[in-house]
């Protein structure tokens, strides 16, 4: 018998995805984000976010999907990679739900475009409803972190 997780979901596009609740450190409105020179094109730059400097990353300019103004709905969630945080621009943040670990199937090769290292799997919810289930270790890979890291200096 798996496991109960809570999971947040939000949505990029008409897809939902999930992050594990423990993962998360706080979601935030959009706010104004300082552009840093010299980073990856989906790193949007960094946020004073009392008084700790976090890096942003849109994790639609990471998948690969297409960007898109900013909404009221926007939101920035903060989470915890490899010790450091980082804030994900997500279109909206909807609810938090209880998942069994024996729900989550293994990534299939792509969905909606996004490669399989980045997702942990694909989670069942009810009958109707499927969850990609984000994998942060692959979201940002080593390097990346060691980039962000100096970021935050």
């Amino acid at each position: 018998m798996g496991e109960e997780i809570k999971v947040i979901v939000f949505k990029l596009g008409t897809e939902e995805y999930g992050i594990e609740v423990d993962k998360v450190q706080t979601i935030e409105r959009m706010m104004p984000i300082t552009r840093v020179p010299k980073t990856y094109a989906f790193v949007k730059g960094v946020i004073n976010l009392r008084g700790v400097v976090i890096p942003v990353i849109d994790l639609r300019g990471r998948f690969g999907l297409a960007e898109v103004e900013p909404t009221d709905q926007t939101r920035i969630i903060i989470v915890a990679v490899s010790d450091m945080q980082v804030g994900f621009i997500v279109d909206s943040a909807s609810d938090v739900i209880d998942l069994n670990t024996d729900d989550i199937d293994s990534p299939p090769e792509v969905v909606g475009g996004i490669k399989a290292k980045y997702l942990r799997g694909v989670a069942r919810v009810g009958e109707e409803r499927l969850l990609v289930m984000l994998n942060l270790s692959e979201v940002l890979n080593k390097s990346e972190i060691i980039q962000l890291e100096g970021l935050e200096d």
